[in-house]
């Protein structure tokens, strides 16, 4: 943790701030976010499709809104809309704790939804600006809070919703409160590089055809990663002998994924960028996280309920290439998308890649929750594994034959119109 704290003390205060706010933020949301649906269904009794379209609302109102984030950023400024994000979530976290009615439910989900959608651009472009020559260290460094945020925050909603979950929710509220005041007074405003770097419009990102190469390519690796979340808990549940220990498996992998993260990123980002291009690492980053599912192979075919510490150790394995391989990936992903930006619109690049990458991880989970399905129902059970690995495997051979064309170096600043 040394090394860590070296490299948060060499940057300036704007980047030391909004990695702490970025631990913060994710400390908040994790600690809630968890146990909603649970809270949902069995606090409030709501039948099981008005709990996936409450959740469904929030997760379009956020992926489907990072386009026009990035864009009020780069048109009114970072500060502004960091902090009108912070206080929309802190609206959109009281009223899930105070409110039961499912229109008012909606609302306050397309709130915290959309609040991510205002502020996420607008961190990632204030961290490339502020950091200048020295991005890709800079987001290594917020990987490392924004991993440590993920690992606590559910550990924190665990114990609060033991009491009740409105507690958990106004906490949460109470979060972003703090974080909102504490970016009105502490973060000094920062404006996109110029006015030129506001002129022209979405109409400069949607014609960056680099940029939108880079981000077809890239959708795979959204979807690979989120199998944290779908493929490899779903899979430990089903070989665990009991519920409990499937949870506690589950846990395990979450911990490992955290703690590889929060340990390794300075060294392993330090390690690569001395020996690889950016397209390189992204491609290395690529292939590693192919490679993790191939160890599902190993127990794919082993029936449901006899788990145990063999078939627990090739999940174990898959999660840590997994999060050996986004460790990888990540600081040079975000340095690149500046890069083809040509350092113009950087907010709004940001809002529409997470937008693309958005849907890319929603048909990619309809994807992969259908392939596990048919694995069980009879089906071919290393199918979803032998698919997700072939996708990080191109992906992998996209962004290296983007780079060989020369297709992720810095570009000019695009001409409008």
């Amino acid at each position: 943790m040394t090394g860590v704290l070296t490299q948060y003390r060499s940057f300036d205060r704007p980047v030391r701030l909004l990695a702490i706010n970025q631990f913060t933020i994710n400390v908040g949301f994790y600690m809630l976010m968890p146990y909603l649906a649970a809270h949902l269904s069995l606090g409030l009794g709501l039948a099981g499709w008005l709990v996936g379209l409450i959740l469904g609302v929030r997760n379009f109102s956020q992926q489907g809104m990072f386009l026009l984030g990035g864009a009020l950023a780069d048109r009114f400024g970072y500060k502004p809309l960091i902090v009108a994000g912070c206080a929309l979530r802190t609206a959109g976290f009281a009223l899930l704790g105070l409110v039961d009615s499912v229109p008012a439910l909606v609302i306050a989900s397309a709130a915290t939804g959309f609040a991510g959608a205002l502020f996420n651009p607008a961190v990632r472009a204030y961290v490339a600006a502020d950091a200048g020559e020295r991005r890709v260290e800079a987001f290594a460094l917020f990987n490392i809070f924004y991993q440590a945020g993920i690992l606590l925050g559910p550990l924190i909603g665990l114990l609060l919703t033991g009491v009740t979950f409105r507690l958990t929710c106004l906490v949460a509220a109470v979060v972003f409160a703090v974080l909102t005041v504490l970016q009105i007074r502490s973060l000094p405003p920062r404006e996109p590089a110029g006015a030129a770097a506001r002129g022209g419009g979405w109409g400069v990102v949607l014609r960056n055809r680099r940029f939108l190469a880079f981000s077809g390519v890239m959708i795979g690796s959204y979807v690979l990663s989120f199998q944290v979340y779908l493929a490899l808990p779903l899979e430990t549940r089903r070989l665990a002998p009991s519920e409990t220990v499937g949870t506690i498996e589950v846990a395990v992998l979450f911990a490992v994924s955290g703690i590889i993260a929060i340990l390794g990123q300075l060294r392993i980002t330090a390690w690569c960028r001395a020996r690889w291009s950016h397209g390189q690492c992204i491609g290395a980053g690529l292939l590693l996280m192919a490679a993790a599912f191939t160890a599902p192979l190993l127990t794919a075919a082993a029936p449901a309920g006899t788990g145990g510490v063999l078939t627990f150790l090739p999940l174990l394995v898959s999660v840590t290439l997994l999060t050996l391989g986004t460790v990888v990936v990540f600081p040079f992903e975000m340095d690149t998308i500046v890069a083809l930006s040509g350092d113009r619109m950087v907010a709004t690049h940001y809002g529409l890649y997470n937008t693309i990458c958005g849907v890319g991880i929603a048909a990619g989970n309809l994807g992969t929750g259908a392939a596990l399905d048919l694995a069980r129902d009879g089906g071919v059970p290393w199918a979803p594994w032998v698919v997700l690995t072939v996708l990080g495997s191109a992906c992998a051979l996209g962004v290296l034959l983007l780079g060989r064309a020369g297709r992720l170096r810095p570009v000019p600043a695009p001409t409008a119109g």
